[in-house]
């Protein structure tokens, strides 16, 4: 019988967590790992499970091969900690990618669909935009209001820079043009930044430059399943939660060119009552994120069976 934990979220991280060898550990002791990237290989047509364990990672951080990926890593820890534990957790909510992995563990989309969905969205966003035209960077030391202005003053001439990710409090990723993505980086500099550098990725997410894959992936949202669930997903777009499956295909949809609010996110699951994060999935990025948006709650990650079993002792 599984019990529901109020004050538990579980979070899945997205795009940038992946690695060659990534759950490999996790793997030797629990064969739900296998199984989930086996179901995703039939999905998919290739191997995934060899590529994540094996790599090429030149070949894993492939967008199209890193989002089916980190969206299965995310589902296999989940499964592994469904298996040797009751709690569930009353939230779910996943960064940009994570949150089709949250999707799926909170039972409001089947896992294969997903895989499916997932990798035409990799292709789509790939697609988007010809090879050197867009860019993304981070951006360290700036309050959110700076970094929004500076990004529409420099928008001009059909030329766009919008913030893309609202990591924690002082981090923030910028995407667009390449050439406005770099004229904003001279100028947040000038601003204070205490770093603005440019990111190794071959598309620019979460800017209006995703309009148009968007638009496509708005007619592949239209043929999925969604269903209901007791587990409440918190969405990027509006740092809300929804049980219409158009509300959902909607924001999915507006996810591809709108700024994850991760900050604002985690603020709203703490003003919830959350105390407790477990992280599903490949690293600890989005931990490192949350302490420094909600200092006094309490985190773990799942990726090995170490982690795990902290995990476990969390929730006790």
């Amino acid at each position: 019988m599984n019990k529901t934990d109020n004050g538990l979220a579980f979070v899945f991280p997205g795009q940038g967590s992946q690695s060659v060898g990534m759950l490999g550990a996790l793997a030797a002791e629990h064969p739900e790992v296998a199984q989930v990237f086996g179901t995703a290989s039939e999905v998919l047509g290739y191997d995934l499970w060899r590529l994540a364990t094996d790599g090429p990672a030149g070949e894993l951080n492939l967008t199209q091969h890193t989002q089916p990926a980190m969206l299965a890593a995310g589902v296999a820890a989940y499964r592994v900690w469904a298996k040797v534990s009751d709690v569930q957790p009353r939230w779910m909510a996943g960064h940009s990618l994570g949150e089709f992995s949250a999707l799926v563990c909170a039972g409001v989309v089947d896992f294969a669909q997903a895989v499916e969905l997932v990798a035409k969205r990799a292709k789509l966003m790939q697609g988007a935009v010809e090879p050197g035209i867009g860019a993304m960077a981070a951006v360290l030391g700036l309050d959110d209001a700076i970094v929004i202005a500076v990004c529409a003053e420099i928008s001009t001439g059909g030329e766009v820079v919008t913030a893309a990710n609202f990591n924690s409090p002082g981090q923030v990723v910028i995407a667009g043009h390449a050439t406005a993505v770099s004229r904003a980086i001279d100028a947040l500099k000038r601003e204070g930044a205490k770093k603005a550098v440019l990111l190794p990725v071959s598309v620019p997410s979460h800017c209006p430059l995703m309009v148009g894959a968007a638009a496509e992936f708005r007619e592949i949202l239209a043929n999925t399943t969604f269903h209901s669930s007791s587990i409440a997903v918190v969405h990027n777009v509006d740092v809300g939660s929804h049980s219409k499956p158009e509300e959902i295909r909607f924001v999915l949809e507006q996810q591809l060119y709108s700024p994850v609010r991760w900050s604002d996110t985690i603020r709203f699951l703490f003003e919830q009552g959350v105390g407790q994060f477990v992280e599903c999935g490949p690293g600890k990025v989005l931990l490192g994120l949350n302490k420094r948006i909600v200092k006094d709650a309490r985190m773990e990650a799942v990726f090995d069976p170490d982690s795990l079993n902290k995990a476990l002792e969390l929730v006790k």
